[in-house]
């Protein structure tokens, strides 16, 4: 398992997280590699900025992720230390308040549409979300904590002033008159 966590702390740190600040957040989202954001936290410890990809679902107006590793999770604790926080979806970046989910019926609802949201990586912990029987994914996932994030704003965005969208559609612009006048 340490293994499992050293690859996804390598992976979110130097491929995630930077394509989600640079604003090419909507081309990560697929059914494939699943629908994933971005929690800016505050850490529980050093009192620094902190970002955690994961995969999310929306259910009735609220953003819904969870803690495969449980509440050892270091998001998780920063969550819970300071549940006020910073998602930055694919399409915009919402402050939002973070709460546990305690309701069983609701934990099981948003649990199954987030592993359904979550592309290879459910299948990769081994888990259907489109099979498997609720008491099944009750028993299985019985370590794992969903997070109810209640938006409460919406801030800038990578395609705002201050964001670095632009500098993707500038060298996409020099790439394309560059190909036009070769040819």
């Amino acid at each position: 398992m340490n293994i499992l966590r050293l690859i996804f702390r390598l992976l979110n740190k130097f491929f995630m997280i930077p394509v989600f600040k640079l604003g090419l957040g909507p081309f990560m989202g697929n059914p494939i590699s699943g629908y994933i954001m971005v929690l800016k936290t505050i850490g529980h410890k050093s009192g620094l900025t902190r970002y955690a990809p994961v995969n999310y679902a929306i259910l009735d107006g609220n953003i819904y992720c969870l803690s495969g590793f449980g509440k050892l999770a270091h998001w998780y604790k920063n969550l819970a230390a300071n549940p006020n926080i910073e998602m930055i979806l694919p399409s915009a970046t919402l402050l939002g308040k973070a709460a546990t989910v305690m309701d069983a019926d609701e934990w099981l609802r948003a649990t199954r549409q987030i592993l359904k949201n979550g592309g290879f990586a459910g299948f990769l912990a081994g888990y259907n979300a489109w099979t498997i029987t609720d008491e099944e994914l009750r028993e299985k996932g019985k370590d794992m904590v969903v997070i109810r994030i209640s938006p409460e704003g919406i801030y800038g965005g990578a395609a705002d002033p201050g964001g670095k969208l632009w500098l993707w559609l500038t060298i996409a612009v020099i790439a394309l008159i560059i190909i036009l006048l070769s040819i």
